[in-house]
C-alpha cells in the first residue's frame, strides 16, 4: 500500500520553497546554507545537484524507501536553488511540462531542436 503523505496543493509547496530560496540569496552565508551555495557559484549548486540525484538513485537501488523520500527532497531543494540562480522560475518549468502532457518520450524528443539539445 502507497502511504501519500501529501500536502494540500504540491506546487504550492515548491512555490513556497522557491520564494524563500529567493529571499535567503543575499542573507548571511555563515548562518543560511542557502547563501552560502549562491555565493559559491553556479558550478557548485550544479555540483550539488548531481550529488543529490546520485543519492536518489542510491537510495532507489538499496530501496530504502524512507531514505529516498529524504534524499528526494533534498535534490528538489538544490534543484530549485539551481533554477532561482540560471533565473528560471517555477511556473517556466510547469508550462514545459503542460506542454509534454500525452505526448510520448519518443515523440517529445524527437521533436526537440537539434541546435538546442545536446542529448
Amino acid at each position: 500500500m502507497i502511504d501519500e503523505a501529501k500536502p494540500a496543493s504540491t506546487d504550492a509547496v515548491l512555490e513556497r520553497l522557491f520564494q524563500t530560496i529567493e529571499q535567503r540569496r543575499y542573507a548571511d552565508p555563515t548562518t543560511s546554507h542557502t547563501a552560502k551555495l549562491f555565493q559559491k557559484g553556479t558550478k557548485k549548486i550544479a555540483q550539488k545537484v548531481g550529488e543529490e540525484a546520485v543519492e536518489v538513485v542510491i537510495e532507489a537501488v538499496r530501496d530504502n524507501r524512507k531514505r529516498l523520500i529524504e534524499e528526494s527532497a533534498d535534490l528538489m531543494y538544490h534543484l530549485l536553488v539551481l533554477w532561482a540562480d540560471m533565473k528560471v522560475v517555477p511556473g517556466e518549468v510547469w508550462t514545459e511540462l503542460a506542454r509534454r502532457e500525452g505526448m510520448s518520450g519518443v515523440d517529445e524528443k524527437a521533436n526537440r531542436d537539434p541546435a538546442k539539445s545536446d542529448s
